[in-house]
């Protein structure tokens, strides 16, 4: 079997609520589409029920997806993937983490992780460019990204570029290696699914002093942000011609 043959493997750690999910999509249905990828191109483990993926030569590459969970909880399941996130970047696998999946590679790989000093970030940001990177190089400088968190990597790990920052969080991009990155803000989220999330939550978010009605104003498209998931494939992954 070549690099080709081999499936994207989608590391699923956590779904929102279900009456969100059922209205969106999961956070690796959301994951498998931003990086245009075909359902039988992709194989879905979701660590959080307890399920661990096959050894990181069985794949081509990796995502890792958000998840309501926290990194700083140490659960069983999310440790477990830690150490599979180092065996594979030791052997050199293409990842890319997104949210708790950026927060859970910087953990893995030495770095700090632990809730934003500046509190939560929701909604359509702009994203600085602090660094020269393939990645990229196509983006605006800014460009706007979708994002919802509370924590954050507070340290990235030894020999980190960071790549770009927000006015709440200094790490909103990382590489963490020739092909391992990350991203705090969402590349996958469309607008409308950020959006439901103030919503929803308008009473909790207004509780902690966000100004809710500004943010639904500016929720906005974030069309360069959504290349990223593809542009990554293209760069670092064999791939269809």
């Amino acid at each position: 079997m070549t690099a080709i043959d081999l499936p994207v493997l989608i590391i699923h750690t956590g779904d929102p609520e279900d009456a969100v999910k059922t209205a969106h999509d999961s956070y690796a249905g959301f994951v498998r589409r931003a990086a245009g990828l075909a359902p039988h191109d992709v194989h879905v483990v979701p660590v959080f029920l307890g399920e661990q993926p096959a050894e990181p030569a069985r794949y081509r590459a990796a995502f890792i997806t958000g998840s309501p969970a926290m990194v700083t909880d140490r659960a069983p399941w999310s440790e477990q993937t830690a150490q599979w996130l180092r065996d594979a970047a030791a052997q050199g696998l293409p990842m890319f983490g997104i949210c708790y999946g950026h927060q859970l590679l910087a953990h893995a790989l030495g770095g700090e992780v632990g809730y934003n000093p500046a509190g939560r970030e929701v909604g359509t940001q702009m994203i600085q460019h602090l660094a020269q990177d393939p990645l990229l190089a196509d983006l605006p400088r800014p460009f706007s990204a979708q994002t919802m968190h509370m924590q954050s990597v507070i340290q990235p790990p030894p020999g980190a570029i960071v790549l770009a920052s927000s006015d709440m969080d200094a790490h909103q991009m990382l590489r963490l290696g020739p092909t391992i990155v990350s991203t705090q803000f969402h590349p996958e989220f469309p607008p409308e699914f950020v959006l439901d999330n103030l919503e929803r939550n308008t009473v909790k978010y207004a509780a902690e002093n966000l100004d809710v009605a500004a943010l639904k104003r500016d929720i906005r498209p974030t069309p360069e942000a959504a290349t990223l998931l593809r542009r990554f494939l293209e760069l670092h992954v064999a791939v269809a011609a």
